[in-house]
């Protein structure tokens, strides 16, 4: 089934998108383990895609944080 990777990814990272704005919404910094704890006690797989969904989201939003952060900065240092 090549295609079981692919909707694994998927679910994981809907999962993921749900539990980072849960998390955000309510302030709950152990929703992600809790729910992590959850899947994997049905699925290992299902649970390592879904960490590894989260750790690259809350990645990209550092990142993207940093760049908006640099861009701000060089465009104040450029202006007259």
């Amino acid at each position: 089934m090549s295609g079981g990777s692919d909707f694994i990814t998927e679910l994981a990272d809907r999962l993921a998108q749900d539990a980072l704005a849960a998390e955000e919404e309510f302030d709950d910094d152990r929703l992600i383990e809790q729910l992590s704890t959850t899947v994997g006690a049905a699925s290992m797989t299902l649970q390592e895609a879904f960490m590894t969904s989260v750790r690259i989201r809350r990645a990209e939003k550092r990142g993207r944080i940093w760049l908006d952060q640099r861009i701000a900065k060089a465009r104040k240092a450029s202006s007259p």
